[in-house]
């Protein structure tokens, strides 16, 4: 499969919200709550290739599809985490899980906030603890695999975190399962944006009856999904439509790939569970790889870290790294993805380009992944972040995607 590129039609010079041309289009629209900030102000909408659902609720501040600031995309999480622990009420969280994909850097900055040990749940193959599934989604299970199982086996609050709720119903599922292995006292779960409508939330209190917990929920602004009418035939073709396919952009960029051992016995990630007593070695790894990559990009420019797929709290930390050190970079982080969405060049669509390329994670899915939002010419330089799943001289569509996007490419590979 060759490396995709996909640039939708022309553009709209007026100011408009990043998800009128769906509300338009495909029928949906975000109401905000009474009590609640415009949710317009978090996110923006897309149109799903994918049947479960249409539209695809997009952040700009979670840097996943959209490229934002590492301090945006803290600042954010943070938030989030204060609120996580105004329920708590003084009590002490044991475990943060953040769900994948998108919401395992979002787990990471809630439990950094909590001092909390994070895991995230994983659809890379293997063992699992514990599974549930994402019923909407393009690949609906999701697997748990901490290197204790103790951590599933604590008895105080446990905090379940995702970008955004629409109907909660996988937090449900998830709540089952964690209970089914050790009942705890209380659940909160954590969201940038929570979309469930009326009948959702008192689904929620039912099922936190029938188990003898509690579950709260908490977010940065509530609003509701409502739809319309039925998507229109311009929605029908976008998604029939498949990737336009370009050429690679070949004796113009630089690409220089380097390795950096990571520490035995310290995680990359939540995986297999990140916590406290892993600090000390996670932060001088970051800082160690962080250097060398400040080297690596140059003093001044448009850098933007990308990462793979779940793994993304690590390359929003290198990011926050450079943005620290260097400050003449303006630096920003997103990720890799298995979402498939139509791409329109407009400003009142969320997702106006992306790349198309196989896996490099060892999934054997045969399915494509994606990257959105990095529009040829917008950064000076791109760090590419991959881990060990991905074989040494691997991600060759991918790489080849992102020269065709900027000058210059580098690819940092972490392994133990």
């Amino acid at each position: 499969m060759s490396a995709t590129s996909e640039v939708g039609a022309g553009a709209d010079p007026r100011t408009v919200w990043s998800g009128d041309w769906v509300t338009e289009h495909a029928g949906v629209e975000l109401v905000s709550r009474p009590d609640s900030a415009p949710v317009a102000d978090l996110v923006g909408l897309a149109v799903r290739r994918n049947p479960r659902r249409v539209h695809l609720v997009v952040s700009t501040v979670l840097a996943k599809h959209v490229p934002v600031s590492p301090g945006t995309a803290r600042r954010h999480g943070s938030d989030l985490g204060v609120l996580v622990e105004d329920a708590l009420g003084g009590a002490r969280a044991e475990l943060v899980l953040g769900y994948a994909e998108t919401a395992t850097g979002l787990g990471h900055l809630v439990a950094d906030r909590l001092g909390a040990t994070a895991i995230h749940s994983t659809r890379r193959p293997g063992w699992s603890a514990l599974s549930f599934e994402e019923e909407h989604s393009h690949a609906t299970t999701h697997r748990l695999q901490p290197r204790d199982p103790a951590l599933l086996r604590g008895t105080g609050p446990l905090v379940l975190v995702d970008d955004e709720l629409t109907t909660g119903r996988t937090i449900l599922n998830t709540v089952r399962e964690l209970h089914a292995i050790s009942p705890r006292p209380a659940y909160v779960v954590a969201a940038l944006v929570d979309l469930r409508p009326d009948a959702a939330r008192a689904l929620a209190l039912e099922v936190a009856a029938e188990l003898g917990t509690s579950i709260t929920f908490v977010a940065l602004l509530q609003g509701e999904v409502r739809t319309l009418r039925e998507p229109d035939d311009e929605v029908r073709a976008a998604v029939a439509a498949g990737p336009v396919t370009v050429r690679p952009a070949t004796g113009r960029t630089e690409e220089v790939r380097t390795s950096y051992a990571w520490p035995e016995g310290v995680p990359d990630g939540g995986r297999h569970g990140l916590g406290p007593a892993d600090a000390d070695g996670f932060e001088t790894a970051v800082v160690e790889l962080g250097e060398e990559l400040g080297r690596l990009v140059g003093g001044s420019g448009a850098v933007h870290v990308l990462g793979t797929e779940e793994l993304m709290y690590l390359p929003h930390r290198l990011a926050e790294h450079l943005e620290a050190t260097r400050p003449a970079l303006a630096v920003t982080v997103s990720s890799t993805t298995r979402s498939p969405v139509v791409v329109r060049d407009d400003p009142a669509y969320a997702v106006r380009h992306g790349i198309t390329f196989p896996a490099h994670d060892g999934a054997a899915d045969d399915q494509p992944r994606f990257a959105y939002n990095l529009e040829p010419g917008r950064f000076d330089v791109i760090v590419l972040v991959l881990d060990e799943a991905t074989p040494v001289d691997g991600a060759v569509e991918l790489r080849a995607a992102l020269r065709s996007l900027t000058d210059r490419v580098v690819v940092v590979r972490v392994a133990p």
